[in-house]
């Protein structure tokens, strides 16, 4: 599975809008140079002061033409924002006044243009915190419907082909919730189904995972896994599941036999949710580095609308290759 390529394919097909709030950043200029480019995208525009943008994209010979450009302190949406905002916000204790300071704020208009339609994604994080990111999603585009948790998955390829689809799975949670609720697991196991059938474009079956198999051990976090496992067959979502369940007895038919006879899962699962960000940062990164896979993400999910939040670090390549994963991704 070329990853990358497929994901190109889909955004090329969709041409949908995007917006990069860190429009001012010289790395993101030339990723929005590509993406242009590439026709990955229906529209693409960057946020910030217009004047800033031309004299550093003027400085590395960027041309800038089919690249939208907005100022959101001088943007003719800037009060119809500010109005949203303080609407989305006053039972907070939001004023008026405040709301208008914070539309100012390129992560949040981003966001305001994706929770009105102006634009179908925002991707962020060169400059900005995973923090800023996540708060600016949160307080405007909000999650999906029925789930509290913003989350994320990686995508890991190039695997044996026996493993998930084609040597490819989702791993999840391995970036944002440290160590989750029940609830909360339940939720990211939810997302991590949703991820997918987006990125893998196969039906879900997930493994929450655990150092327990079916009450082998006893231990408060078996016991989290547990509760996460009732609650989401309470919820009777579409999608295969099981657990609490041990990784070989996931992955592994005749240790599904042994340790879990019956499961759902034997021979199939594609999805592996971890019990909390410890395990799945340390999960994807093994995998990654000893068993030579493709790591790609992390990838946020759980919210209405796409956004994604990028590296401080993030090479031009790395932002090109988020924006198009995120375009794929619109509805």
């Amino acid at each position: 599975m070329d990853f990358v390529k497929e994901m190109k394919i889909k955004a090329k097909s969709l041409q949908k809008a995007l917006v990069l709030p860190e429009g001012t950043e010289i790395r993101t200029i030339r990723a929005a140079r590509i993406l242009v480019d590439e026709e990955l995208a229906a529209s693409v525009t960057l946020l910030g002061k217009e004047s800033v943008i031309e004299e550093r994209a003027a400085e590395e010979g960027i041309k800038l033409g089919g690249i939208n450009l907005i100022n959101p302190l001088s943007s003719p949406n800037a009060e119809k924002y500010s109005e949203l905002f303080y609407e989305l916000r006053k039972h907070k204790g939001m004023t008026e006044e405040q709301a208008k300071t914070d539309m100012g704020d390129p992560l949040r208009f981003g966001a305001m243009m994706v929770r009105t339609g102006e634009a179908d994604v925002s991707v962020a994080g060169a400059e900005n915190t995973t923090g800023d990111v996540l708060r600016a999603g949160l307080t405007i585009i909000g999650t999906v419907p029925g789930l509290k948790t913003a989350s994320s998955c990686f995508v890991m390829t190039g695997l044996d082909p026996a493993w998930g689809k084609e040597g490819s799975l989702i791993f999840s949670d391995c970036a944002v919730v440290p160590d989750p609720t029940a609830e909360q697991l339940a939720d990211i196991a939810e997302s991590a189904a949703r991820s997918c059938r987006e990125f893998l474009d196969t039906e879900p079956v997930a493994a929450l995972l655990s150092f327990s198999t079916k009450g082998s051990a006893k231990h408060d976090n078996v016991t989290k896994v547990q509760n996460a496992v009732e609650i989401l067959k309470g919820r009777k979502p579409d999608f295969v599941f099981d657990g609490e369940i041990q990784a070989d007895a996931a992955l592994v038919p005749s240790v599904t036999d042994k340790k879990a006879p019956g499961s759902p899962l034997r021979g199939r699962v594609n999805t592996l949710i971890f019990p909390d960000l410890g395990s799945g940062n340390i999960g994807y990164k093994l995998v990654q580095r000893l068993g030579g896979a493709g790591a790609f993400g992390p990838f946020l999910q759980g919210f209405a609308k796409p956004i994604s939040d990028l590296s401080r670090g993030a090479s031009v390549e790395d932002i090109v290759i988020t924006c198009a994963v995120t375009l794929s991704r619109a509805k």
